[in-house]
């Protein structure tokens, strides 16, 4: 079994392609996902995107692989998950992922992602966050590395509560529909940079059949509007925009995060 690191948009484009079954094996969430993942990347960020790769041997499958995006933060390098901070994810699920087949695979990944900072000689920090509790590579990171400083969160997931305004509500996922409500959805978001991810991941999902768009209203005017990612059976809804009691929120489910620093910065780090 080895250990690869690849840089790059293209070829992390084509390793993220390469791991589409090991994602559905592991039930990926989907912005951990191929799709999801290449409307990022299509995105071009500043972030340069990194995949760790473990395999059984070279052009095998994968077994393991990390996708991370590096950027410089004054003197220091910060390295977070790739994705993280792009858009806006659906919320009440942890929506990163460190894919490992198993607990040898997650502790050869383990092992490369420090491998990608630790080799450096500047200043670095490593934050992992939107993991699901119980993940195998970041107890491997923290095995590697008692110094290591993990937070847990809980989130909150949004509540399609689109029937009870009382008109009739028009369903679809027709990308035509979905296009339709996205003016509103994005004017919504103040940021410039999630507006564009946002607008990405939602035609790309799209266009393979996994958006939803609902629409509550009354002549010409929207009263609400809310996209909802569809992966089979499950429905997760994913942002909305209108009357505010067109949605509610719930307890979600728990998300875990991990952060190192080295260099001039390797002293105890503090959760986020």
């Amino acid at each position: 079994m080895q250990t690869r690191v690849v840089g790059g948009r293209n070829r992390v484009a084509g390793e993220v392609r390469a791991a589409a079954a090991l994602m559905a094996a592991l039930g990926a969430p989907v912005p951990a996902r191929a799709p999801w993942l290449t409307a990022v990347l299509n995105a071009r960020p500043a972030h340069r995107p990194i995949a760790v790769v473990v395999e059984g041997n070279a052009g095998s499958r994968p077994d393991g692989l990390a996708l991370l995006s590096a950027r410089r933060r004054g003197a220091a390098l910060a390295v977070t998950l790739l994705g993280d901070g792009a858009g806006v994810v659906p919320p009440g699920r942890p929506p990163g992922r460190l894919l490992a087949r198993d607990d040898d695979v997650a502790a050869r990944l383990a092992a490369g992602v420090l491998a990608v900072v630790g080799d450096r000689g500047t200043p670095w920090t490593l934050s992992l966050a939107g993991l699901p509790l119980g993940d195998p590579t970041s107890r491997a990171l923290g095995a590697l590395r008692p110094d290591a400083a993990f937070a847990t969160a809980r989130s909150s997931r949004l509540v399609d509560r689109l029937d009870a305004l009382g008109p009739p509500v028009s369903r679809s996922r027709a990308p035509r529909d979905v296009e339709r409500v996205l003016p509103g959805l994005l004017a919504a978001q103040p940021d410039r940079r999630v507006r564009a991810a946002l607008r990405a991941t939602a035609r790309l999902h799209a266009a393979i059949g996994q958006v939803e768009a609902a629409v509550v209203g009354e002549g010409d005017a929207m009263r609400a509007a809310l996209l909802t990612l569809v992966d089979g059976a499950d429905r997760q809804p994913w942002v909305g925009c209108g009357e505010p009691e067109a949605f509610g929120r719930e307890m979600g489910a728990p998300t875990t995060s991990v952060r190192l620093a080295g260099g001039w910065l390797s002293r105890p780090v503090v959760p986020r």
